[in-house]
């Protein structure tokens, strides 16, 4: 063993970051248990294993640092102790640039306010709008008054929002009058014209006999509160009621419903607690650095309705005291680049799809982005081509990969900065603290070989409490043990990183031989004239499924069906080169930037038929 030690300390030597603690751990681990096995011992994860220490699939995430036990609120609290005058959020579009004093003092008078309209702890507010400041005020002041904050998709129309809303009871809920074509005060009139003729915050609605208040941010509408008369409500008397209640608020509280963005059957409300996130927030945190780094500013365009944006954003924002940049409020690549460059921004956060934007831009080369140091890509799998450019064309060479689902808070495994090449192109990272996660055989729950695909479930403080008021949909996929089925292909190597194959759903059957789409999307994406490539599986009467591959074109390059065929030939196996090729422009995307591949199946199909017919 001790000649294992000296090796791995001459590898970590080249790394002084992380040396004394890596070569510490590695003593720790051995000293503790010399005579144990290899997978009796865990791995050890606080920075990245060197170790092939799994023998199956099965990893747990050990880490000398203990859970997090704090609220929101009080993680808040202690980030506005520690650097009150720091910046703690800015929004670029809107001007809005507030300190972690100035946050916390907005986040007690609209608290404070909620209670004086009549909301209480176990109540759920609505959040329904793009990236404003009032979606970071109300995240972390429902959170102090013990309110359940409901992320409503920004996207949403008439029958999708009336269904969030009366789905788990929301009391109240946050608006813009319009965003771009999204007329959310009209929309509202619509499902509830009662509003019209009510006392604002005794709204009685027969659609939604739950809902009582709405709070517009930017205009005066009848029946409704505008943000003004929330945050003038919350007098010292609320102020007071609110710091009474912080002795009432358990961190095993739920905080947050996040709807799963509906790519297949109708939206299922993911209930998170403080715990979940607070803890989530931290240790994805600290795998980036974020607990050493100074000065971090981090890029924040993905959706703060996602729990990327929210956990990994929102939450980073007082559990590490970082500050975060909105570009804009909905997305726009450009106003992205821009602002990396204006505010110096030292991380950026995206979707796979985002990033395919940023790289394809004609004039990126010339926005400075020396000042970033580091990322996360995250959201959906990512293509090892994309990642490869974000390194050399972006330059952001410590970019790395996150991986995980709305249910588990999110993120289960994450690579480190500090990753080499292939790891970062060809896995998701490997397993995050105080998780445990297996590979397991779909049919027969068994856990596979090491190295073998199956079904990842994982298990720990990150899986959510439940689905809002379903119960069967809540045990169909957390098991009595505790383990939640991800419904993700993958397979785990002896260091707990883990490869993505693709969704069960999205697998294709052809002829009787299972395809991964993800697989071929990402051999296309090797293409010079590919700048995006989606594979699904399209209906066969002979093979059942055959594959198709939807693919967005490099602008100005012209391609044909036979030459992207010709190009898999001899590449990759037969059954997997696709029998159908497809030009398109864009995919149906949910609004976190996932490709909703039940969609584009329906679509392709329709244009093969008026193919056929042709």
């Amino acid at each position: 063993m001790i000649p294992k030690i000296a090796l791995c300390a001459q590898f970590l030597l080249r790394n002084n970051r992380v040396f004394t603690r890596s070569l510490k751990v590695l003593q720790r681990q051995w000293t503790r248990h010399p005579g144990l096995p290899a997978a009796s011992r865990g791995i050890h994860v606080e920075s990245p294993p060197i170790i092939p220490t799994l023998t199956t699939s099965y990893a747990h995430g050990t880490s000398s640092t203990s859970l997090r036990h704090t609220t929101v609120g009080e993680a808040l609290l202690k980030a506005v102790e520690r650097t009150p005058d720091r910046e703690a959020v800015a929004f670029l579009q809107d001007g809005v640039r507030k300190t972690f004093a100035q946050l916390q003092q907005d986040v007690d008078q609209a608290a404070a306010g909620l209670l004086a309209i009549g909301l209480q702890k176990g109540d759920r507010l609505g959040m329904w709008g793009p990236n404003t400041y009032e979606w970071i005020l109300f995240q972390f002041a429902t959170a102090k008054a013990g309110i359940i904050l409901v992320s409503v998709n920004p996207a949403y129309q008439l029958q999708e929002v009336e269904f969030a809303l009366r789905k788990v009871g929301c009391k109240a809920i946050v608006c813009l009058t319009q965003f771009k074509t999204q007329k959310y005060c009209d929309m509202l009139r619509q499902i509830c014209p009662e509003i019209e003729t009510s006392t604002p915050g005794d709204i009685r609605s027969a659609r939604l006999p739950d809902l009582r208040s709405v709070i517009v941010i930017d205009s005066r509408q009848p029946g409704m509160f505008h943000l003004e008369d929330v945050m003038q409500a919350g007098s010292s008397q609320y102020i007071q009621q609110l710091q009474d209640l912080q002795k009432k608020i358990s961190f095993d509280d739920p905080i947050n419903i996040q709807f799963t963005s509906g790519t297949t059957g109708a939206p299922k409300g993911a209930t998170l607690s403080h715990h979940n996130i607070i803890n989530n927030a931290y240790f994805v945190g600290s795998r980036m650095g974020y607990s050493w780094r100074p000065d971090l500013r981090i890029c924040l365009p993905v959706p703060m309705y996602h729990c990327f944006g929210s956990v990994g954003g929102g939450m980073c924002v007082a559990v590490h005291g970082i500050s975060i940049v909105f570009p804009s409020a909905g997305y726009d690549g450009k106003a992205t680049l821009a602002a990396l460059e204006s505010e110096r921004c030292t991380y950026i956060y995206g979707t796979p799809t985002m990033y395919v934007d940023w790289i394809n831009q004609p004039d990126l080369a010339k926005y400075d982005l020396s000042s970033v140091q580091s990322g996360i890509i995250a959201g959906s799998p990512c293509p090892p081509e994309v990642v490869k450019k974000v390194i050399t064309m972006m330059g952001v060479k410590e970019i790395t990969i996150g991986y995980g689902t709305t249910e588990n808070s999110p993120v289960t495994f994450c690579g480190a900065p500090s990753d080499n090449l292939d790891r970062k192109c060809e896995t998701v990272g490997y397993i995050m603290d105080h998780i445990e996660a297996k590979i397991v055989n779909p049919s027969t729950g068994e856990i596979v070989p090491l190295g073998m695909l199956g079904e990842i479930m994982i298990r720990g403080y990150c899986v959510m409490l439940e689905y809002w008021g379903d119960e069967a949909k809540t045990r169909e996929c957390i098991t009595k043990e505790g383990w939640y089925k991800t419904g993700d292909i993958g397979s785990l190597d002896a260091h707990s990183y883990l490869r993505i194959e693709g969704r069960i759903k999205d697998m294709i059957i052809r002829g009787g031989e299972n395809v991964y789409p993800a697989e071929i999307e990402q051999f296309l994406h090797t293409h010079p004239k590919i700048k995006e490539a989606q594979v699904v599986g399209v209906a066969d009467p002979r093979m059942g499924e055959e594959v198709c591959a939807c693919i967005k074109l490099v602008d100005g390059e012209d391609c044909t069906e036979e030459e992207i065929k010709a190009y898999c030939k001899g590449q990759i196996a037969h059954f997997k080169i696709p029998r159908y090729v497809l030009f398109v422009t864009s995919y149906p995307l949910t609004i976190t930037g996932k490709i909703q591949k039940n969609k584009l199946r329906e679509e392709a199909e329709k244009l093969l038929k008026l193919r056929k017919k042709k």
